[in-house]
């Protein structure tokens, strides 16, 4: 589930002032990087204890970068592919300690809480002292990627600190880099280590005012940032005829428009609704634009092939941003025909594997929403043999199955997906996500929905590990579901023997350890949700 304007308009004196703040040592310079390593010598902790990885780290005084990921997920997969076999990634991988951790090893779903990391993949960089620098954007392409990997790695000073400075009043103003880096933090992936959730949107709105007239990147990036929190809000942008006229701008301007890729298309059907009225002649306007700018994107080939597959997502999505609810539109011939083109192309020149993992389900997605559903079907079966992970491939072709009416066939390819998952965090996962199924299309179906779900408990293990990050919040989901399925007390024998199915496993977890308390939680209503 990987993702550019003038600034005139964002700047006035007294906000100026805003970005003289206390003085900041300057950037230090990345030293050359050595002879390229023929692999990255990654470290992976062993269990829960990373300890002994940062003492090294501060023995030999390097950074920290902590890759955060999963084998089946696409962009992690897509990360693999386009970023960590770069030649300049392997060379600077010798100026870091890079540490590996994979969701489904032991320990990994207490360090994903641990490090406040949730959605698969996160990118941390450290200073050697253990104490976080910033978090890097794997939604932007790879050469920009590398960029920031660089700011991070040559900062003095962590985006923690330069957001203070930055919203501080001293004096001195922070360099180039330093706005560059404050950019692109990933920002969706915070958890609100940075800022609280609620305070997102208008924080980011003052960085992009605050940001001097000479960065204009940096500017546009932070103002695009801000507008998609004010949006997912559902807060009114602050000056929206102000706000429309600076979008209006950064998609007729080349540069700053590629540079802010990623935001550009994720976001597009959250902007624009945020910008403009249904039926306008000013979204009409937007709209169009905005599309010119996706058929430029899609033919980029400076852009990875996920990321030209997106932008075209990005016109299925824009063709029906405005089509009642619960209701198909019809797409024209031409975009059907760009969909098609862009499937294809993408297909035949994929060939590295763990590229294909990202792009064939992002390419199933693309047809799928087309309503090319039956070529959606035909790409995904014919790629199952080869994928890495072809288990996720089987939930598009479920959701294909569901899109039909279909649901003896969702419920069918659901559940294969979750027998053939691999990875203790990932069944937790996937069989969660059938019993969610089941209770969708089949609620009364009981001996299933209960066999489903005994079946995912049987596989806990009573260690505290398991019980952790997004093995946690699986597991009090699918007891709240679970729950809301017995409202009215029809399943409450099933309730009973799920819950002293799962209470003989809490048992077995360390007296007055925190996950036990969530373990017991799990079946009971009000109780579910404690924080592990």
């Amino acid at each position: 589930m990987n993702r550019c304007l003038a600034t005139g308009t964002l700047l006035s004196l007294a906000l100026l002032q805003a970005c003289t703040k206390a003085p900041e040592p300057a950037l230090a310079v990345v030293p050359a990087a050595p002879a390229v390593a023929a692999s990255i010598a990654w470290v992976k902790p062993d269990g829960a204890d990373i300890g002994p990885i940062f003492a090294q780290a501060r023995a030999a005084n390097k950074p920290v970068f902590l890759y955060w990921g999963a084998v089946w997920c696409p962009p992690c997969n897509q990360i693999k592919a386009t970023v960590f076999n770069r030649q300049d990634f392997l060379a600077l991988s010798k100026l870091f300690v890079p540490v590996y951790l994979d969701g489904d090893t032991p320990g990994a779903q207490k360090l994903g809480a641990q490090f406040k990391v949730r959605g698969y993949p996160t990118m941390i960089l450290f200073k050697p002292d253990g104490s976080e620098l910033t978090r890097l954007p794997g939604e932007v392409d790879a050469g920009k990627y590398m960029e920031v990997l660089g700011l991070g790695l040559s900062a003095g000073n962590s985006v923690k600190e330069l957001l203070a400075s930055a919203l501080g009043n001293s004096q001195a103003t922070l360099s180039p880099e330093a706005w560059r880096l404050l950019a692109y933090y990933s920002w969706d992936q915070d958890q609100a280590q940075l800022v609280p959730q609620k305070e997102l949107a208008n924080t980011l709105h003052k960085l992009a005012q605050a940001c001097p007239p000479g960065q204009p990147e940096a500017a546009s990036r932070l103002d695009l940032k801000a507008m998609v929190a004010f949006a997912a809000d559902k807060t009114a942008q602050p000056d929206t005829a102000n706000a429309l006229a600076r979008v209006k701008n950064l998609l007729g301007n080349t540069s700053l428009a590629r540079s802010n890729f990623d935001v550009l298309v994720y976001y597009a059907t959250d902007l624009i609704p945020s910008l403009t009225q249904v039926g306008s002649a000013e979204r009409s306007a937007l709209t169009g634009q905005w599309r010119e700018l996706l058929d430029r994107f899609a033919l980029d080939a400076s852009l990875s092939k996920a990321d030209r597959l997106t932008a075209v997502a990005a016109k299925v999505a824009l063709a029906k941003l405005d089509a009642p609810k619960g209701t198909e539109p019809a797409l024209d011939t031409a975009l059907l025909a760009q969909v098609r083109q862009a499937v294809a192309t993408a297909d035949q020149a994929t060939t590295n594997t763990y590229e294909r993992q990202a792009v064939i389900p992002g390419a199933a997605d693309l047809l799928s929403e087309a309503g090319l559903l039956d070529e959606s079907d035909a790409l995904l079966t014919a790629e199952l043999p080869k994928a890495v992970s072809p288990y996720y491939h089987m939930l598009v072709l479920a959701a294909n199955a569901r899109a039909r009416g279909d649901k003896s066939g969702a419920l069918d390819w659901t559940e294969k997906a979750w027998n053939e998952s691999k990875g203790p965090a990932t069944r937790l996962q996937w069989g969660s996500g059938y019993v969610n199924r089941l209770l969708e299309l089949s609620p009364q179906d009981a001996p299933r929905i209960e066999q489903a779900a005994a079946g995912v408990l049987s596989e806990l293990e009573p260690t505290p590990e398991a019980f952790y990050e997004r093995n946690r919040r699986g597991l009090e989901k699918l007891g709240q579901r679970l729950l809301a399925w017995n409202a009215k007390g029809q399943h409450t024998a099933v309730i009973k023997k799920l819950t002293a199915q799962l209470d003989a496993v809490c048992a077995k977890l360390p007296p007055q350890h925190e996950t036990r308390t969530a373990c017991f939680g799990v079946f009971q209503p009000g109780v579910a949700g404690v924080k592990a």
